[in-house]
């Protein structure tokens, strides 16, 4: 660890820096964007499918270069005129050959910052234990870092074991094995110690090192303030996401090739993916020194913990993803938020059911129907159903359907209807509902209505979402499939019909010019 007498660095400011980010589409290049625009640097991203960031509300604000990594001219091209590069690639999940496709993209990249005259040279790697058979997948994050070390270019290599935020594999894995199995059987990895850090303090550090002076040129361990090993992180992550204790059963034999092969049976987390991890876990991986505080002095409020990480990482994900996802309400505001660029496995689970009907009748005829739903007039299908329901909710202590609704022709966002609440309400367009009946998990329920030009009438869009908590969130998930039909599907005729009849009853009404 860093002396205490010696004496800290803060880092120089100055004009704004190009920067150069490579691997944009991944977890960390993805978030790093944004913190170095928001710094006031220029950014460059190199990518090989430049189409996969328009989605990223900082797209337009950046420069973005076609380029595969192995390429070196395209490689070069993307360093001309660049003071600081992020080497943030690695072929993690591309097959047996990822350290042989590391090891040529980690020269391409050598090379190219070279003959540039790139001024700084950064790259986020892995933490390695000195006494230790390394696992491939850490051996070649060690080699990666020695190549570029050799560049001939001021590097710093930062070196971090877990990184804890929604979208880093890592994390995914912890996330779906700890929610999905409250009884496990697993094998000797989950007794070895490991130092995870946030991606809010990975994100920090490598902001940071683009204006570190040009001699400093090594490795920094970089680690959050919990060690731990890999099942007390399932328990604490269980505490954290309100699941029960889980029950962890160690076997001895079994191997990481059988756990990444059960891993990708029990979680969508690719086994490409997995069994290196899987590999690396069997390692110890925690700081053996904090220097990087001489130059990037640690926060007052002190480094993120295991915790408050994955608290972020969970609750802004089931809180305000959604919303996000849905309805494009607004931008991931954190670095643990989901960012459009994330694996389709990452993020927990979230199961929907989506329905869209054409109705012959206009939007505002649908919208009216829909902002009376509940109370006396009723979900328009299967009335013993959302009875029996009520009664189920009401019997665990639940609110059922007791509370009706405050004003039978009129909602407003924060309302209670039935056993829902009202989170979201723009008039003629989209009403969101938020499930308040007891549930092992979340849920919500979206209504939003669009004319529709080619009929006359309207699109109805209606969708179910859920994310379940634990295991018996996803088995009543699956237990009440297969009555989704008769609800959700005759909620949505029920409600073109109410609107049809109304605007037929409309028609009648208005006297003929």
């Amino acid at each position: 660890m860093a002396s205490p007498e010696r004496p800290r660095h803060t880092p120089p400011t100055g004009p704004a820096l190009t920067c150069l980010v490579t691997g944009a589409t991944g977890y960390v290049g993805g978030r790093l964007v944004p913190e170095l625009l928001a710094a006031g640097h220029r950014v460059r991203v190199m990518t090989r499918s430049p189409e996969r960031l328009r989605d990223h509300p900082w797209a337009g604000d950046v420069e973005v270069v076609r380029a595969d990594a192995g390429d070196p001219d395209a490689v070069a091209r993307a360093c001309a005129g660049v003071d600081v590069a992020y080497y943030l690639i690695h072929a993690l999940g591309a097959g047996p050959g990822f350290e042989k496709t590391d090891r040529h993209s980690a020269h391409v990249m050598a090379g190219a910052v070279r003959d540039a005259g790139v001024g700084r040279l950064v790259h986020l790697g892995g933490l390695e234990p000195g006494n230790e058979e390394l696992s491939p997948h850490l051996r070649s994050r060690a080699e990666v870092a020695a190549i570029l070390l050799g560049s001939g270019v001021p590097t710093v290599v930062l070196r971090a074991a877990v990184v804890l935020g929604s979208g880093s594999a890592s994390f995914e894995m912890l996330r779906y094995l700890t929610e999905r199995l409250p009884v496990m059987v697993t094998p000797r990895w989950v007794h070895s110690r490991i130092q995870p850090i946030a991606i809010r303090d990975v994100l920090r550090y490598l902001v940071a090192c683009a204006r570190l002076p040009a001699d400093v040129h090594r490795r920094f361990d970089i680690g959050g303030p919990d060690v731990m090993h890999y099942a007390e992180m399932m328990q604490r992550y269980a505490r954290v996401a309100e699941l029960p204790r889980r029950r962890i059963l160690p076997v001895p034999i079994v191997t990481p090739s059988l756990s990444s092969h059960w891993i990708g049976l029990i979680t969508p987390v690719p086994a490409g993916i997995a069994r290196p991890l899987v590999e690396s876990l069997r390692n110890t991986v925690v700081c053996s020194e904090h220097d990087i505080a001489t130059y990037v002095p640690d926060p007052p409020e002190g480094l993120l913990g295991f915790d408050d990480a994955v608290r972020l990482a969970v609750q802004r994900v089931r809180d305000s993803a959604v919303s996000t996802r849905w309805a494009s309400a607004s931008v991931p505001g954190a670095p643990s938020d989901p960012m459009p660029t994330d694996p389709d496995w990452a993020g927990g689970s979230l199961y929907v059911d989506e329905r869209v009907r054409v109705a012959d009748a206009p939007a505002e005829a649908v919208w009216r129907v829909i902002e009376g739903i509940g109370g006396e007039r009723g979900w328009y299908s299967w009335p013993l159903a959302w009875e029996v329901r009520g009664w189920l909710d009401r019997a665990v202590g639940g609110v059922g359907l007791r509370r009706g609704r405050r004003d039978p022709d009129q909602l407003y966002v924060g309302d209670a209807l039935d056993f829902w609440r009202v989170e979201e309400r723009r008039p003629g367009r989209l009403l969101r509902l938020r499930a308040e009946m007891r549930l092992p998990g979340l849920a919500w329920l979206e209504f939003h209505v669009e004319h529709d030009p080619g009929s006359g009438g309207s699109t109805l869009c209606q969708r179910a979402t859920f994310a379940p908590r634990g295991l018996s969130g996803h088995l009543y998930w699956w237990a009440v499939a297969a009555f989704h039909g008769f609800v959700f599907g005759g909620m949505l005729r029920g409600i073109a019909r109410a609107a049809e009849r109304r605007a037929r009853a409309t028609a009648e009404e208005t006297p003929a010019a």
